[in-house]
């Protein structure tokens, strides 16, 4: 029988190695209400930039962030945008998240104002799609990110994870 420790033992800890550093900025949310007591908005996502090692460019306007805000303020994200790289590849990125942490704190991001990341838990996880030959690897990543919300959108830092 396969124990906790013997699965440590067999596939070690999860390794990640960076991907790149994304901006987005969102322009404006569209409320859709709040059935089953789960509050739901849009938001317009608009240009921003990534960056990394082995990619970098574009975040093309049009991307949006399907957002369900529960009873005790955490955010589910769930996010679509097309990146073009800087050598005109596009690549499709659909990211899922969870953004909660201390009612006061989480306030404070509502009202668009500065908060530490640290002080509040902003985590995703991404899948990429595209059909760019030098980014065919893509189509076989699954990162992970760590998120920090700016009065003016997300920054995120993506990982990948080998």
């Amino acid at each position: 029988m396969i124990t906790f420790e013997t699965a440590l033992a067999e596939l070690g800890p999860v390794r990640t190695q960076p991907l790149f550093v994304m901006q987005v900025g969102v322009e404006r949310s569209h409320a859709l209400g709040a059935p089953g007591g789960a509050d739901q908005r849009v938001g317009d996502m608009v240009a921003g930039r990534f960056a990394g090692e082995r990619l970098a460019g574009a975040v093309l306007p049009g991307g949006s962030d399907w957002q369900t805000i529960r009873a005790d303020g955490t955010v589910l994200l769930d996010a679509r945008v097309v990146l073009r790289t800087d050598d005109g590849a596009a690549i499709g990125m659909t990211y899922e998240g969870i953004r909660t942490g201390p009612a006061d704190v989480l306030a404070s991001l509502a009202r668009g104002e500065p908060v530490d990341p640290q002080a509040y838990y902003f985590r995703t996880t991404a899948r990429f799609t595209t059909s760019a030959a030098q980014y065919d690897w893509l189509n076989r990543v699954i990162a992970i990110g760590i998120g920090y919300r700016l009065p003016t959108g997300p920054l995120y830092s993506l990982h990948e994870i080998l």
